[in-house]
């Protein structure tokens, strides 16, 4: 049994780990991935967002139009011819690598052929190319504060909202990411002008926290499923832990049971078989005395039989304790169990009983007279030779308060709960001196419970343990 059980909790401590681990290598997937998204859409927002001003740079330069005559098929009068005219460049004539003469009228001319349109297109094309390179060699500053205004409005637009600088780098460190104390983040250099060798980077600070606010639903969702696999994995070790100790408890039961059947069955079996077959019958004395002691043992174990059979209808399911509360006095019904108690017990026992007998309570009198009878017997068996027992009860708030003490051993406070529990007894190695099934305690707390009250242990001055009943709707007069 113990090598299953290990085999089922190794069994099961693996796939715990393996779970944990799948779901740690699949959310460290997910972060590389989310991580390596935000660089590429930081990357490719600057691209855009250069390109965008290069474009309107250049709009800025040129205004190019476009007028070709009428071809023959074309319909009269329709233009032909091409011109460049400058606007507001800002920058000279010579700047612009040649003389820029003001436009002139063209007189009508007749359709250009194939070959000049070939040429007069590879002829704007060098002009294109020659002022573009020569405003890219002009001076002109680039304007970070306009870039970054519309770089944070492309990230916006692309949904990451991330605080960010900008830095022109020259050629000889275009290609070196810009070092900035707390930003580790940064593109590839994107060329502002190609000429001069200038470049922007960006730089960002670590984006755990946004890549982990991305990721927010998938990690509640792992930690709860994370988290519904340990609860199922404890909830089934404990499961098979506590069928394990019910199983070794009711074992234990069984084989106490079965002794303590056998005592009083042996012993009525003798007393039987003394007055039929020894002539006990012609001797008054020896007869009272067999006749007593087999009444003793035989209300020993019908008592056994009413624990059980009342511990076993409580065990059912929708079949509570069934009560028949009444009027009752406990002053009257703790002096008739102290008697029973002082004529049975072979111990040298004193009670010290602290009741008013004006005390009234609503209650079953076979179940409470029960439950305090295995209080009374519980403190004689485990005290010593010297027995000092004292039951007082009072009145408190909310209803009525009795209390058993003894000069017993006590119970360990790691104990003091489990007592109560089916089939517990407080360990005592490989020694039983005491006899017992561990079910005297717990139908003490089914009585209680059933009545609506409580009860628990706690240390007796002095030494002992001290059993503490509550009951409710107490009725004082």
């Amino acid at each position: 049994m113990q090598r299953r059980l290990r085999f089922i909790f190794g069994l099961l401590a693996v796939c715990l780990l393996g779970s944990y681990g799948f779901q740690a290598y699949w959310l460290y997937g997910s972060y590389q991935l989310a991580t390596a998204q935000v660089e590429r859409t930081a990357h490719e927002a600057l691209e855009a967002v250069v390109q965008r001003q290069q474009l309107s740079r250049t709009q800025k330069v040129f205004n190019i139009r476009f007028n070709d005559y009428a071809s023959p098929g074309d319909a009269p009068g329709r233009p032909h011819h091409w011109q460049i005219e400058q606007l507001d460049t800002g920058l000279t004539p010579a700047q612009a690598g040649r003389p820029w003469p003001a436009p002139k009228a063209r007189p009508a001319a007749p359709p250009p052929t194939q070959a000049i349109r070939a040429a007069r297109t590879d002829s704007l094309a060098r002009q294109l190319s020659s002022f573009v390179i020569s405003n890219w060699q002009g001076k002109q500053p680039v304007s970070v504060a306009q870039l970054a205004r519309a770089y944070r409005a492309e990230l916006r637009r692309r949904q990451v909202a991330l605080p960010f600088r900008l830095d022109t780098l020259t050629a000889p460190a275009a290609a070196v990411a810009a070092g900035r104390a707390g930003f580790s983040m940064h593109t590839p250099a994107v060329q502002l002008n190609p000429v001069r060798g200038t470049a922007v980077v960006a730089s960002f600070r670590p984006p755990r926290a946004f890549v982990l606010g991305r990721l927010a639903g998938a990690l509640a969702g792992s930690a709860l499923l994370l988290g519904l696999t340990t609860g199922c994995f404890a909830l089934m070790l404990s499961t098979i832990l506590r069928q394990k100790k019910l199983s070794e408890v009711k074992s234990d039961f069984i084989n106490n049971m079965t002794h303590e059947l056998k005592t009083p069955l042996a012993t009525v079996s003798a007393a039987v078989e003394a007055l039929q077959d020894f002539g006990a019958l012609a001797d008054a004395e020896r007869t009272a005395t067999y006749l007593s002691l087999a009444r003793h043992e035989l209300h020993r174990l019908a008592s056994l039989v009413d624990k059980v059979l009342h511990i076993a209808v409580a065990e059912r399911p929708g079949h509570p304790l069934a009560l028949h509360p009444e009027p009752l006095h406990p002053a009257e019904l703790v002096a008739e169990l102290v008697r029973r108690h002082e004529l049975q017990t072979t111990k040298h026992v004193r009670f010290d009983v602290s009741l008013s007998p004006t005390d009234t309570l609503l209650a079953d009198r076979l179940h409470l007279a029960g439950a305090l009878d295995n209080l009374l017997d519980n403190a004689l068996k485990y005290s010593g030779d010297d027995v000092r027992i004292g039951v007082h009860g009072q009145p408190v708030a909310g209803g009525w308060q009795l209390t058993v003490a003894d000069n017993g051993p006590g119970i360990a406070a790691s104990y003091q709960e489990a007592v109560f529990e089916q089939f517990f007894r407080v360990p005592a190695g490989n020694l039983h001196p005491v006899k017992g099934f561990g079910l005297g305690l717990y139908y003490v707390r089914q009585v209680v419970a059933a009545h609506g009250g409580r009860v628990h242990v706690r240390p007796a001055p002095g030494g002992g343990s001290a059993f503490v009943v509550w009951l409710p709707a107490a009725i004082t007069t």
